[in-house]
């Protein structure tokens, strides 16, 4: 009775002894996540929210594929896609959205290098190029309930104009030699190629200054923008 007594002791000691070493080689082979886990991670701040007395009104940019601005504002806002734009420190956001849910967007849209960086001037003169621009003013509402089968039915492009009074768009060799120029001019934007060096991440509680920004001109009626389609692929 006591040889089998000693006998089960020893089994049991060499059962944990098992099981421990088993362990403790499953431990080294797949180690636990929260043990290996290295916070090397960069904090990409969200751009300052803009606040809007009423959901915007955009106008369509002459040469360019159904890109619509927001006029009044002093920041660059588009839509294009589906989606709203903004560029911010050199980097890029979008949403679905006019003025929440902004998430970064690690490239720079296609769309972007179509865009006429003197649109704004050409906006409040009423003149692009020498020519009366009597653009249309879209109410978001309108917007959102139109845009894709206005892009479908190629509502802008069979227009031609955008608006412009005997306008004749660039030709596509023209327009694409401007892209690529203003392609050149972005990359040398200070707040771009600052974006090219090591970010180092800021400490929590410290805030970034948030730059004012004007209030819409014009009030439309109160409507909740509704979600566009997901983008499926950028345009070329």
């Amino acid at each position: 009775m006591g040889d089998k007594t000693v006998m089960c002791i020893g089994g049991n000691k060499m059962k944990k002894l098992f099981f421990g070493t088993l362990l403790l080689a499953l431990v080294i082979a797949v180690p636990i996540p929260t043990m290996a886990r290295v916070d090397v991670n960069v904090s990409i701040a969200l751009p300052p929210p803009i606040v809007f007395a009423a959901p915007p009104d955009v106008i369509v940019l002459p040469d360019t594929n159904d890109v619509y601005v927001v006029p009044d504002i002093d920041v660059d806002m588009f839509f294009w896609n589906g989606w709203w734009w903004r560029l911010w420190e050199g980097r890029w956001y979008r949403s679905h959205y006019y003025n929440r849910g902004w998430g970064y967007y690690n490239n720079v849209p296609s769309f972007y290098f179509d865009v006429d960086p003197g649109w704004r001037g050409y906006y409040r003169d009423h003149n692009w190029y020498g020519h009366r621009w009597n653009y249309e003013r879209i109410p978001d509402r309108r917007l959102q309930q139109n845009w894709k089968s206005w892009h479908n039915n190629r509502r802008w492009e069979r227009r031609g104009t955008w608006g412009v009074q005997s306008y004749q768009p660039r030709p596509q060799q023209h327009r694409q030699e401007l892209r690529q120029q203003r392609q050149q001019q972005y990359q040398q934007r200070p707040e771009v190629q600052k974006q090219r060096q090591p970010q180092v991440q800021k400490p929590q509680g410290q805030q970034q200054r948030q730059p004012r920004v004007q209030q819409p001109k014009h009030s439309q009626p109160q409507g909740k923008p509704e979600r566009g389609e997901e983008e499926k692929q950028d345009r070329k």
